[in-house]
């Protein structure tokens, strides 16, 4: 099979944002992508509250989500849209970071939200609280399509194997990780994470991102670190986007997911064992 890693560089511009997304999209069907992937953030990348109140939806009403289905079936192609910021509803006021697998007449198939959420201190001058702002979903899901099945994560899921290890054993063979990962822990963790979690599973790892600077009009711009990666069950990377927006076409053997885990078995080996107190 093949297919399409979407590279964006978003703004805080939902309109904008679709109007690149879709161009890419046709580019990557256009090359014959059976699937094609979107990074987390698709619609509106930044790191104002306000703004997000005011340019973002409810996933009915969602404009992005809308006319990527509707994209989905005009070109005959399966669609990860890596994620969409989401209005809830909730009475805190938090938004969903929600990917989505939309098949070839533009249904949803499957979706998710985040479980784990980015709350971290890079520095004395960078930190992020994303569950200030997102909810984290609970649920783990897979989704079944004419590839097999497809294992649905984001970004810093990344950071939490078990996840991983308990959707390939579910029988994914699969496994997406749109991201929009900082610069700072992209250079030190993002290629070394996705091949591990390859390598761990048995899966192919498909990890389309975010990259560069991201405009906002309120706001501290925000950077991210490109490099959306395929890797191979066996670990290998079978194509790395670099820092440039774009699309990137990749031709899967599906074989490999079958032959890595004959090789090593591990996924079967597990065994029950007393946490340490």
């Amino acid at each position: 099979m093949k297919v399409g890693l979407i590279q964006l560089c978003a703004s805080d511009d939902p309109a904008a944002n679709l109007h690149e997304t879709c161009r890419l999209i046709r580019e990557a069907a256009k090359a014959g992508a059976q699937l094609v992937l979107t990074p987390e953030v698709t619609n509106c990348v930044l790191a104002s509250r306000e703004h997000q109140m005011g340019v973002l939806q409810i996933q009915k009403d969602d404009q992005t989500l809308h006319c990527l289905r509707e994209e989905a079936h005009a070109l005959g192609i399966w669609l990860l849209i890596g994620s969409l910021a989401l209005k809830t509803g909730d009475l805190d006021g938090r938004f969903a970071n929600r990917s989505f697998l939309i098949d070839p007449i533009g249904k949803i198939v499957a979706h998710y939200d985040k479980i784990h959420m980015f709350d971290v201190q890079l520095s004395a001058t960078e930190q992020y609280r994303e569950s200030k702002g997102y909810r984290p979903g609970d649920q783990a899901v897979l989704a079944k399509t004419p590839f097999g099945k497809i294992g649905l994560t984001v970004c810093y899921d990344l950071r939490f194997p078990h996840l991983y290890r308990d959707l390939a054993q579910a029988g994914a063979g699969i496994i997406t990780v749109p991201s929009a990962f900082s610069p700072v822990t992209g250079a030190a963790h993002w290629d070394v994470l996705l091949r591990a979690r390859a390598i761990e599973t048995g899966c192919f790892i498909l990890a389309p991102a975010q990259t560069g600077t991201h405009k906002a009009r309120d706001g501290k711009p925000r950077k991210t670190y490109g490099h959306s990666l395929v890797v191979a069950p066996w670990g290998e990377v079978l194509y790395d986007a670099g820092t440039e927006v774009g699309t990137g076409i990749v031709e899967l053997d599906l074989d490999q997911i079958r032959d890595a885990r004959q090789r090593v078995p591990s996924l079967s080996h597990d065994r029950d064992y007393t946490r340490p107190l």
